[in-house]
């Protein structure tokens, strides 16, 4: 079974460059999401057992995302990739559940590193 990857990002460039930087050969199926509205719809649907979640967003943030998950207790691993790096944001993160925090943009080996780190990606 192909694991069920969510890029959620109000940006459509900012998925695609999150899409590019994925590993290559990951058995994975890929959603996507403009809101964090539509990202807990397709966490529901099954569709995000790992997400790159983006902070600024309209509808919902991902704040709010990160709290509907923990507090509605959804199956899905967040690394949170965003340009706002303050120190305050990445303790906030962790802290509502979020794996890992991720400078915008993110690269390919950035991204095996830590999907690996994780056992998420095996090798």
């Amino acid at each position: 079974m192909k694991t069920q990857v969510l890029i959620c990002d109000d940006s459509s460039f900012a998925r695609k460059q999150m899409i590019k930087a994925l590993p290559d050969g990951w058995d994975i199926e890929i959603h996507q999401a403009g809101n964090g509205m539509e990202a807990i719809e397709a966490i529901k649907a099954g569709k995000g057992d790992i997400m790159f979640l983006d902070l600024t967003m309209p509808v919902m943030d991902g704040y709010e995302v990160l709290e509907t998950i923990k507090k509605e207790d959804l199956p899905s691993m967040v690394i949170v990739v965003s340009g706002d790096i303050q120190p305050e944001a990445i303790d906030r993160v962790k802290k509502l559940g979020a794996l890992e925090f991720i400078k915008k943009p993110i690269s390919k080996e950035v991204a095996q590193k830590i999907l690996s780190d994780f056992g998420i990606l095996a090798g």
